[in-house]
């Protein structure tokens, strides 16, 4: 049985690689990536806000909460994270556990939560983050809400920005998903890689 999950979709960066702008409201198959994401992500857990920083009312059409970082300087993902905890703290105090997900991932699982859980079960570990391929996820995470002021000592005060230096602190799970037929934690970071995301589209449909 999964505990109550909040999710946080991180949007808090700069899509520089994209040309600027909010690369989760591009279009993909007739509706934003943002839309998209959220398709596949709400059914997974029980809460859901957007985190994204400058005015919140781009975002309006999606009707999803929006928390900026609570840390200045666009900290990358983790100020996502902490933003994401402190927010889930507040406002959905019933969820121990947080998710993070890029908005960046067009074609996430639809079980991918209940599986980083039961790997955090099997492993007796304190936070799950996804792998593919070979490669690492981190920002793909479950996290302990607990630990928003521990995250919030490491940025500040140590000025630890990376994501796999943070959790080398505690016991990882780590959830290899398979590629076959794509990768699922497929990014859309650049317009070639929107592309790429359409033909993908085209050969699922």
């Amino acid at each position: 049985m999964i505990e109550p999950v909040a999710g946080v979709l991180l949007a808090g960066g700069l899509a520089r690689r994209m040309g600027g702008g909010d690369k989760c409201l591009r279009m993909l198959g007739g509706e934003s990536i943002l839309d998209r994401i959220v398709g596949r992500v709400r059914p997974q857990v029980d809460a859901l806000v957007l985190n994204a920083n400058g005015d919140a009312s781009r975002f309006a059409a999606s009707g999803l909460p929006v928390t900026p970082d609570t840390i200045e300087g666009f900290a990358g993902p983790l100020a996502g994270v902490l933003a994401g905890m402190e927010w889930a703290r507040e406002h959905a105090p019933a969820c121990a556990w947080l998710v993070s997900i890029p908005t960046d991932a067009p074609f996430l699982p639809l079980d991918f939560v209940a599986r980083l859980w039961t790997a955090l079960q099997e492993d007796e570990a304190e936070m799950a983050c996804a792998a593919s391929g070979g490669r690492m996820h981190p920002v793909i995470g479950l996290w302990p809400v607990g630990l928003a002021d521990d995250l919030r000592h490491a940025m500040i005060d140590e000025e630890i920005r990376k994501v796999d230096i943070w959790t080398g602190r505690y016991r990882l799970a780590t959830v290899e998903f398979s590629t076959d037929p794509y990768d699922p934690f497929f990014n859309a970071n650049r317009p070639a890689d929107l592309e790429a995301a359409e033909r993908l589209l085209a050969g699922l449909s």
